[in-house]
């Protein structure tokens, strides 16, 4: 595979393809970054022209089954996607970030045989819109169009659950759609079973229904009021994203960013949306503008050490719901152990994206992976499959296949004709249902990995 651009999302895609087996070749114009990358991670560097045909040669297009084009320029990835097509790459990736491309991605892709367009800010964006749409949770993803959400929280002291087994758990609220599929504590991270103790401190992570999640945070006792009014930091890219989600949602957003001709394409934009230029980072602004009556505060700007120092001052004046972009996996255990719960990381959403598709190129006749999300501070993984007519046990009660389960595996739902079921020991999988599994560690491609060998 080809890496073109060497940058933090190519660097972290590089580092997660070579750590499933993948051999990875860098290309960027920097001596320096390739240099740097070359010591940092097992793959091979060259410095070049990524949409040069000798260059990518040079980096043995001729035999390559991805190119993935990462470089900071929309065009030059678009460009470098159109020329390693024209060297007969099968699947070419481009990093498309410039907000009036949004509404061309489909035409792009055709017109020049792209087989993905991700971009970061847009998916960033995405994803904590759905933070907001749940206040109670730290992370949500989505699977199966919405019908299944997986949300982390944290267990805390006087929780029913806290101190208890999960089977002891699981009698309580035995009606309620959902399963227990991952906990974190502390540095580690596991697949629990019915045996295993919640303890105070815990990142749990639930896989159900919406409305079945809703109510175990009922029983919980944190109902949590509807999220109204959004107090936004760094009106970039992300932000710009972000507020045509949250407006949709029928949000009040307020922003502040520093640079005033930014601040007017904003308003323009979002006339609705109240625009502030000034420093975010300034606590008597953050005052003035009454940081503590909103319901939200998401720290935004391109400095990930200013993200986490302003969001520990929201956190400190008590808004509800607090969300720090962060690019360094360090920053954000420090934001979480200082109560910060969410975090997001626009370079570890579009790995996560790139690598799907990875997958799939490598299962194409296989249970097609439709979904990916890397949780647990990137020890495991929730995926979801649309299985096949040949896929393996097919119609076997779950109850038999535990012990050809590998360790560390959760089938946690299954989708059939658009009904969410919590699988039991009577369960079965059957051809075309979306099955969606947890796993520690997996590097899992197809459904039928989860069994062993």
């Amino acid at each position: 595979m080809i890496i073109a651009g060497a940058g933090k999302v190519g660097a972290t895609v590089a580092e997660q393809l070579t750590a499933e087996g993948h051999d990875v070749t860098i290309v960027d114009l920097s001596e320096e970054i390739t240099t740097r990358r070359s010591n940092q991670l097992d793959v091979m560097c060259i410095k070049g022209n990524c949409s040069s045909r000798e260059t990518l040669l040079e980096a043995g297009a001729v035999d390559t089954d991805v190119l993935i084009a990462t470089t900071e320029s929309d065009e030059l990835n678009l460009l470098c996607c159109y020329c390693g097509h024209r060297l007969g790459i099968p699947h070419t990736v481009a990093r498309v970030r410039e907000i009036s491309y949004i509404d061309e991605i489909e035409t792009l892709k055709r017109d020049l045989n792209i087989t993905m367009i991700v971009n970061p800010e847009h998916a960033t964006a995405v994803e904590i819109s759905r933070m907001l749409r749940f206040p109670n949770a730290a992370n949500v993803d989505t699977f199966a169009r919405g019908q299944v959400e997986l949300v982390a929280f944290h267990v805390q002291q006087g929780d029913f659950i806290c101190d208890h087994a999960i089977m002891d758990v699981s009698r309580r609220i035995q009606n309620v759609p959902f399963l227990f599929c991952a906990v974190e504590r502390g540095s580690e991270a596991f697949i629990p079973n019915g045996r295993s103790v919640l303890k105070q401190g815990d990142k749990v992570y639930i896989a159900g229904t919406p409305n079945g999640i809703h109510e175990f945070f009922h029983m919980l006792g944190r109902q949590a009021h509807k999220i109204r009014r959004a107090f936004i930091i760094g009106g970039g890219r992300i932000c710009f994203y972000l507020l045509a989600e949250l407006e949709r949602l029928g949000m009040s957003c307020k922003v502040v960013e520093k640079d005033a001709a930014r601040c007017r394409t904003l308003s323009e934009a979002f006339p609705r949306a109240t625009i502030i230029h000034g420093d975010g980072t300034d606590p008597e602004l953050l005052s003035e503008e009454r940081i503590s009556a909103a319901d939200a505060f998401i720290a935004l700007t391109n400095r990930d050490e200013d993200n986490l120092i302003i969001s520990l001052y929201a956190h400190q004046e008590k808004v509800p719901k607090v969300v720090a972009k962060s690019s360094h996996q360090n920053y954000t255990s420090i934001a979480r152990s200082a109560g910060v719960e969410s975090v997001v990381s626009p370079k570890l959403t579009t790995a996560a994206q790139i690598l799907q598709l990875i997958r799939g190129i490598q299962n194409s006749k296989g249970n097609t992976m439709t979904a990916l999300y890397r949780i647990a501070s990137n020890q495991a993984e929730a995926m979801q499959f649309r299985v096949t007519s040949d896929a393996r046990f097919l119609g076997t009660p779950l109850k038999e296949l535990r012990s050809r389960l590998r360790e560390g595996i959760l089938i946690a739902v299954i989708v059939r004709n658009n009904e969410v079921i919590i699988p039991q020991g009577s369960t079965t999988l059957e051809a075309g249902d979306e099955v969606i599994v947890v796993a520690k560690d997996s590097g899992i491609i197809d459904l039928d990995d989860i069994y062993q060998s």
